[in-house]
């Protein structure tokens, strides 16, 4: 499985409407590819100057699944993303494959 993560630094002074978008419109829209298994939208906390920080992050079914949304899909969307943001959303984009994944349970006493 391959992890892709965006991180996006947002203008403080249109973040609200943006993470409206990204749940109403965007996130959904990528979705909607097929190619991914599920998502996480994260806030990222730290010292900010002058807007808000978030974390997309979207879990492909596997590495050809990405392949294929990459070349296929990510084009149009990005570009329908800086038409409508611009500046006032700057994106970096990371490729992460997923060596292990699973779920820690603690066993309590008593």
């Amino acid at each position: 499985m391959i992890l892709y993560n965006i991180t996006v630094s947002v203008n403080q002074e249109c973040a609200k409407e943006w993470l409206e978008y990204m749940i109403n419109d965007h996130i959904p829209a990528v979705m909607m590819t097929g190619h991914f298994r599920d998502y996480k939208l994260c806030r990222v906390q730290g010292d900010e100057q002058g807007g808000e920080t978030y974390a997309v992050q979207y879990l492909a079914y596997s590495p050809d699944s990405f392949n294929a949304y990459n070349s296929d899909c990510a084009p149009a969307l990005q570009a329908d993303f800086h038409k409508k943001w611009g500046s006032k959303a700057a994106a970096f984009r990371t490729i992460l494959p997923v060596l292990f994944e699973g779920q820690y349970t603690t066993k309590k006493n008593g």
